[in-house]
């Protein structure tokens, strides 16, 4: 019997990557439109990238996963510096984005935003219960590496690169960083992350950050040690008690969430995945993208 492959989209990740891909260098105007003039160099990378990734992974179900705007997040509720420091989409970009959610409904491919959570949680949360429920295999499509922390013996991330897609597995992982991905987090509460306005510890690095969730565990097991650091990291002592409140609000914020009281009963079937070249055509031809299934 054929098993279930589930495939979770970081919609936005996917989007403004081929936008500004290709825009880079680029007037507006020189941007590619079809012929009523509606852009779509953004959507052209899109549905090419996500009828290859059905094709190349045997997808069987699918969800593009969206994030709602910055303000409705309880991250950002709670602290108003989150993401504070990132600019607006560009206006052509969330014009496309408008249009890809209407080509997705076309297609029956399901789509989902839901406040006061992100994309991340979303993925967090499906990507947890399909593996649960012994679904089958489950892919994460997304260059964030804040999403290493779900990866599991079932769930593995795509990450696109220059020479390709790569993906990256629990294994991978534990062979590169030396930790579980449920460690991440903490590493990621050192680091911080400027994209997101995270602080994490000022003065702990890339050198120390790794090597002290390697030795330490956690957070929470580093700061029980803390006055009794490893001789080696004896200068991060000072950095790291100065640091602990930023370190310990940048886990809480870093920290994806897996179980979305709104998802726990959340029937996969709504997933599945019902096209054929026809119905693709049909719709990419209406808006002059060329992608195919």
């Amino acid at each position: 019997m054929k098993k279930n492959t589930l495939l979770l989209i970081d919609g936005f990740n996917l989007l403004s990557r081929g936008y500004f891909a290709t825009a880079y260098g680029r007037d507006e105007e020189d941007l590619t439109k079809n012929i009523d003039g509606t852009y779509i160099n953004a959507l052209n990378v899109f549905f090419r990238k996500l009828f290859q990734l059905f094709r190349q992974y045997d997808v069987t179900h699918a969800l593009v996963a969206w994030d709602v705007k910055r303000n409705e997040t309880d991250r950002r509720v709670k602290y108003d510096f989150y993401k504070a420091t990132r600019n607006e989409l560009p206006p052509l970009l969330i014009e496309q984005y408008e249009t890809c959610q209407k080509i997705l409904d076309a297609l029956s491919i399901k789509q989902m935003s839901l406040a006061p959570y992100e994309a991340d949680d979303l993925i967090g949360s499906l990507s947890l219960s399909w593996t649960v429920q012994e679904e089958g295999k489950c892919y994460i499509y997304s260059n964030d590496k804040d999403l290493f922390q779900l990866l599991n013996e079932d769930v593995a991330q795509i990450v696109a690169g220059k020479r390709g897609d790569s993906v990256f597995t629990m294994e991978d992982f534990q062979t590169e960083y030396g930790i579980s991905p449920s460690q991440w987090v903490d590493v990621k509460a050192l680091l911080g992350d400027k994209s997101d306005n995270i602080p994490g510890c000022r003065g702990v690095g890339e050198k120390a950050a790794l090597p002290l969730i390697q030795l330490y565990g956690s957070i929470d097991g580093l700061y029980e040690n803390v006055e009794t650091l490893d001789k080696k990291f004896n200068r991060y002592k000072k950095k790291l008690l100065e640091g602990r409140e930023t370190t310990l609000v940048s886990k809480e914020l870093a920290q994806i969430l897996c179980s979305i009281p709104e998802l726990q009963a959340f029937d996969f079937n709504t997933l599945s995945l019902d096209l054929t070249e026809t119905l693709v055509y049909k719709e990419m031809n209406k808006v002059g993208i060329f992608a195919s299934f």
